[in-house]
């Protein structure tokens, strides 16, 4: 058995294979040079053009750019909540999903997850729902699908929304319907680190006509013209700077998903015969676009923690990272606020889980490596 090189032996991959890499083009260059020396800086013709672009691309029939993920969650919610609504969402997953939720004045609702997809359980989504339940928020996490058929049976039972946070899941197709069309809206992140970026930026997609009306003038003071208010709104402009570069970004999204889809292809094929490490399940119906490659880890085969394993694996010169080390019900601010009955599927996630190496630019030899190095040391801490 070779040494692991964080006992001195020598690492699988000679360079360091990083967990993502955004990249960005001449045109972007160009591009962001025109806007600059046109002055015209903040939202304008490019934002337009990107939003309906981006619409298109999904298939939904609005779209409106804002500046950050968070933002868009935030416009979201308060375009559809009233003061003591719940909203149910998973524990499994990034605080922004909630926190907007109370800066809307509702209270979200934490549900445990499913162990094998990580994402939100139906049948559990039935146990909490109230009289005073208004939308169920599925995040599609890591860029697979949660199951929209059962979620929109639940929601039409109800009369409830579905709050889509498709942050990580540009591209994700369930039942060969992209989720930026899915009833009744939306909402995506370009953080660097998803399938496309922006560098911040983030956009809410939606087929409903007043909530996108109600999202725009959210998003910018609640003006409908220069100085003239109708409804108290705030500052989540994007810029044109980010537009542009976001429809480059699209522009290339296809050859992102066949990529990342590929790579993921070999990943699972390289992987199969290491015990111990299980990547995530892809939802049935559920076309993925892997915006991140996750996998669990068993702590019975594998005799090390998880933050043992991914220091091995960096020694290696593997890239790796968690998402997400705390479950919403064990974040101290959750804690303390809504005092959350315990969600053991996803506070056990938290302990077990770690993302590898996905984007784009993998090489054939890149994606290798990576299996090479999780077969090392996982068989070191197998002995």
């Amino acid at each position: 058995m070779s040494k692991l090189a964080i006992d001195g032996g020598r690492p699988v991959s000679d360079k360091k294979i990083p967990l993502v890499k955004p990249t960005f083009s001449r045109k972007d260059t160009d591009d962001i040079t025109k806007i600059l020396k046109s002055a015209y800086v903040r939202m304008g013709p490019y934002t337009k053009e990107f939003e309906e672009k981006f619409a298109a691309k999904v298939g939904a029939k609005y779209a409106y750019a804002v500046s950050n993920g968070t933002a868009a969650l935030h416009c979201a919610y308060l375009s559809t909540l009233k003061p003591g609504d719940e909203v149910i969402a998973p524990a499994f997953t990034f605080i922004a999903t909630i926190s907007t939720v109370l800066y809307s004045n509702a209270r979200p609702i934490l549900v445990d997850v499913d162990p094998d997809t990580f994402l939100l359980d139906p049948e559990k989504v039935k146990e909490k729902i109230t009289k005073k339940t208004r939308a169920i928020a599925p995040v599609h996490l890591f860029g697979n699908s949660c199951d929209m058929k059962a979620l929109t049976e639940i929601a039409e039972d109800h009369d409830l929304l579905i709050i889509n946070d498709c942050a990580q899941a540009h591209g994700t197709e369930y039942d060969n319907k992209d989720l930026g069309a899915w009833p009744n809206i939306s909402c995506y992140s370009f953080y660097p680190t998803k399938t496309m970026t922006t560098g911040e930026g983030g956009i809410v997609t939606t087929d409903d006509a007043e909530l996108n009306r109600l999202g725009s003038l959210i998003r910018s003071h609640g003006d409908d013209g220069r100085y003239h208010h109708i409804i108290f709104g705030l500052n989540y402009r994007i810029t044109d700077i980010m537009s542009a570069i976001g429809l480059n970004q699209l522009s290339q999204l296809d050859q992102f998903l066949k990529k990342r889809r590929h790579n993921a292809d070999v990943l699972l094929n390289g992987l199969k015969k290491i015990d111990g490490v299980t990547p995530q399940k892809i939802t049935d119906k559920t076309n993925p676009s892997y915006s991140y490659f996750s996998v669990t880890l068993d702590p019975d085969i594998i005799h090390c923690s998880r933050d043992d394993f991914m220091k091995a694996m960096i020694a290696e010169n593997i890239d790796c990272g968690v998402h997400y080390p705390a479950s919403l019900t064990k974040q101290p601010i959750v804690e303390q606020l809504l005092k959350p009955k315990p969600c053991p599927v996803s506070e056990d996630l938290s302990r077990t889980i770690m993302s590898l190496p996905m984007h784009p630019y993998l090489t054939g030899d890149d994606l290798m490596k990576v299996v090479e190095g999780v077969e090392k040391v996982a068989s070191f801490y197998t002995k």
